[in-house]
């Protein structure tokens, strides 16, 4: 129970790895609670974990949404231990040159500009709790990615930004770090591979880039999560924790 009685603000936590995780933060003990574009479904999500977690609907490309929610979970809380910034979007999967206006500001307001809104909203209760932050990055964000420039702008700075927030926030005792997928089979990842030029090929290729062998589900980066936010990693911040099975060491070649 490494989370005992923590109060869990989880973005994105209707699927994916964000639902991987609110099961791993409830089997740990803490209170979570999940917000998700889709509200229905993070509603039900968290009525399946059980009677102390919520779930609603939360736009966190929207301030007064996101000002809101948080409002909401302190009411019923009473306080708020973790923020975990997970929610993101992927598409499109288009060099710089072809990404529109629209594309370009719908990923950089959900991936990036939501952590302003959190931390805008949430920091004061962090501040009284000593909690900390978590948010989800991507290998991309290292190492870059093909036809995919946008999305890794997101997560680039995302890393970064995990960094600077660290060092703004140790005086007040709150930690801040990301974990850093590779591939991980989720939703967002198989709408990824279906718009590649080779679909096909996709899951061999996944599963080769990384040097363990296989491209994993959601829960081995829920396993590293539980360890960022709770009191084990208590000496740990400004940390980007790479969850990739290796895939960024050395040179492979991958086969055709």
């Amino acid at each position: 129970m490494q989370l005992e009685n923590k109060v869990i603000f989880l973005t994105g936590g209707s699927t994916g790895i964000g639902l991987d995780c609110a099961k791993a933060y409830a089997r740990e003990g803490a209170s979570v609670i999940l917000v998700a574009r889709d509200g229905a479904e993070a509603g039900k999500q968290a009525a399946l974990l059980g009677e102390k977690h919520l779930g609603f609907e939360c736009d966190i490309s929207v301030d007064d949404q996101v000002r809101s929610a948080i409002k909401r979970v302190l009411d019923r809380y009473g306080k708020l231990d973790v923020i975990h910034n997970n929610a993101g979007i992927a598409s499109p999967s288009k060099p710089l040159h072809e990404t529109s206006d629209q594309e370009w500001d719908s990923l950089m307001n959900i991936n990036l500009k939501s952590v302003l809104y959190t931390i805008r909203h949430g920091f004061e209760a962090l501040k009284l709790s000593r909690g900390n932050v978590l948010n989800t990055s991507s290998l991309v964000g290292v190492i870059g990615q093909e036809i995919h420039a946008a999305y890794t702008a997101t997560k680039g700075g995302m890393n970064t930004l995990t960094k600077s927030m660290a060092l703004d926030y140790a005086q007040y005792g709150i930690r801040v770090n990301a974990v850093c997928p590779a591939g991980t089979w989720t939703p967002m990842l198989r709408k990824w591979a279906g718009e590649q030029p080779d679909p096909q090929r996709i899951n061999r290729y996944l599963d080769e880039i990384h040097p363990l062998g296989y491209c994993p589900e959601g829960d081995v980066i829920a396993d590293a999560s539980v360890f960022l936010i709770s009191d084990q990693a208590r000496f740990v911040t400004g940390h980007i924790m790479h969850v990739s099975g290796g895939a960024e060491i050395g040179y492979r070649r991958i086969s055709s």
